[in-house]
């Protein structure tokens, strides 16, 4: 086993990982004046910024939670790494081979769990991209193809093929010198009772990164149609995969994402590609869940610009009952969210990759332009569930929507929904209206107290009340303008 990493290795990497650049990986920095960097703490939830980098001392701190340190402590903290392993991680970044107190330069057995799941990940890829070319990927090329994408594209987003067989990608990294535990543990394969065998077969594999551009998973594509597996598969939870904290496509949009102030998210890897290649470079997708909290803490931190508001989150769906459901598990995890939420529905429920296909690029921009808010959306789809000619319908959509329209903080714009919905049922009592959208508020219009008979839930910031039925998602106490 090797000792301890030598004492001027460790301070060759934090010479050679500038500060600025390790942590504006993870969060968007803007100028605090003084020599100093400024944005939205990631180790705690807050509105305003409060995380200071200095890149002169090479230290951050949060004048909030007080976390602080160096590019070390920082890669500790954000990845959840001990010391040594977040040495490795900064050193293999920067391409320092690190040597050991007793041995000289490190074995691959003497790294730290995550590097070696790093490196397998790594060799895994380059393995799925080199059998893409090969002539039992045929298929493969012809699914890219029949879908607009050239081998340009794919090399650009990394595809790959998993060919048939049980142990191709399993002996190949043995021969690399990893043991079938760490394989297994990577998700790369799986155990069996004659030992490990491989995870993906005969499917298109995409790489997923994080948002350093490293790649710890793959999402793949069945290829047989008589294959009896699910159309896309992913790697399961590992160590270094957490699918609710990654979004496929990331490391390729975080910069215009951070420039452009507006993230599109959508369904599908093909349908990141398809933006990407379409002129919407913003595009992002989740891998295999639902678009939750944790995403939109990432997003918040990649969207900070020059002020302190958030940018445009822009959801696709389909137009149909899978999509309506979509956007309402959007709209429930995008409360307190500090960017605008909007959502763009391409009604005839073609996808972003299927749009582009039959459309063309343009089609596609156009999509995204056409964004509506996304809680006008919502308030819509719980109005079409309701018979309009009557009476008893128009009131049930009223009390359906109100809930809704209860949870926007500000009251003008609360005000300006509630005349929307007067206006969408054809009320035409826009009293009545406001007054169902108070009583769903627990409180007369305009005061601010908690729901009666109903205790009022609490922000995690002390004193602060939060009355029913808003939630706290991304906890930095007020929902967006346009909720």
């Amino acid at each position: 086993m090797a000792g301890r990493i030598r004492d001027e290795d460790i301070a060759l990497v934090r010479e050679r990982s500038p500060i600025a650049d390790v942590i504006g990986e993870y969060l968007q920095l803007r100028n605090a004046g003084g020599g100093s960097l400024k944005g939205l703490c990631p180790f705690h939830d807050e509105k305003s910024p409060s995380f200071n980098v200095t890149p002169a001392r090479g230290l951050y701190h949060c004048f909030g939670c007080g976390e602080g340190g160096d590019v070390i402590r920082f890669i500790q903290e954000i990845e959840q790494l001990s010391f040594v392993d977040a040495v490795e991680h900064l050193a293999q970044q920067a391409g320092i081979q690190l040597r050991y107190e007793h041995g000289g330069r490190s074995s691959r057995g003497d790294q730290g769990q995550r590097q070696r799941l790093i490196e397998a990940h790594r060799a895994a890829a380059a393995f799925y991209a080199e059998r893409l070319l090969s002539p039992g990927a045929q298929e493969g090329r012809r699914f890219l193809s029949e879908r607009g994408f050239t081998r340009a594209d794919a090399e650009t987003f990394g595809i790959g093929f998993a060919p048939p067989g049980w142990e191709n990608l399993t002996t190949h990294l043995r021969k690399k010198g990893f043991t079938d535990k760490e394989i297994i543990t990577a998700g790369l394969a799986s155990q069996g009772r004659r030992g490990a065998y491989d995870k993906f077969r005969n499917r298109l594999v995409w790489p997923v990164r994080e948002v350093t551009g490293e790649v710890v998973g793959f999402g793949a594509r069945k290829l047989d149609p008589e294959d009896d597996g699910p159309k896309y598969l992913n790697t399961p939870e590992t160590p270094i995969f957490k699918k609710g904290h990654l979004l496929y496509g990331l490391d390729l949009a975080k910069r215009e994402i951070a420039r452009n102030r507006q993230a599109v998210i959508v369904e599908g890897y093909t349908d990141v590609m398809a933006c990407h290649l379409a002129g919407v470079p913003t595009a992002v997708a989740t891998c295999g869940t639902s678009f939750g909290e944790e995403h939109a803490k990432v997003l918040r931190r990649m969207l900070l610009g020059r002020s302190n508001q958030g940018g445009e989150v822009i959801f696709t769906f389909d137009g149909d009952a899978a999509g309506q459901k979509a956007a309402l598990r959007a709209f429930d995890e995008t409360h307190g969210f500090s960017s605008d939420s909007f959502v763009a529905v391409q009604p005839d429920g073609l996808d972003p990759c299927d749009l582009r296909i039959q459309r063309g690029d343009g089609a596609l921009r156009d999509l995204v332009a056409s964004r509506k808010p996304l809680v006008e959306f919502v308030i819509r789809s719980r109005i079409v569930e309701h018979n309009l000619d009557t009476n008893e319908g128009r009131l049930a959509a009223i009390d359906a929507a109100a809930p809704i329209i209860a949870t926007i903080r500000d009251a003008g714009l609360r005000q300006e929904y509630a005349k929307d919905l007067d206006k969408w049922t054809g009320f035409m009592d826009e009293r009545q209206v406001l007054r169902r959208v108070a009583q769903h508020m627990g409180r007369p219009e305009g005061e601010r107290r908690p729901a009666r008979g109903r205790p009022a839930r609490r922000c995690r910031r002390p004193g602060r009340p939060m009355s029913p039925p808003t939630t706290c998602a991304t906890l930095h106490c007020s929902a967006s303008a346009r909720r």
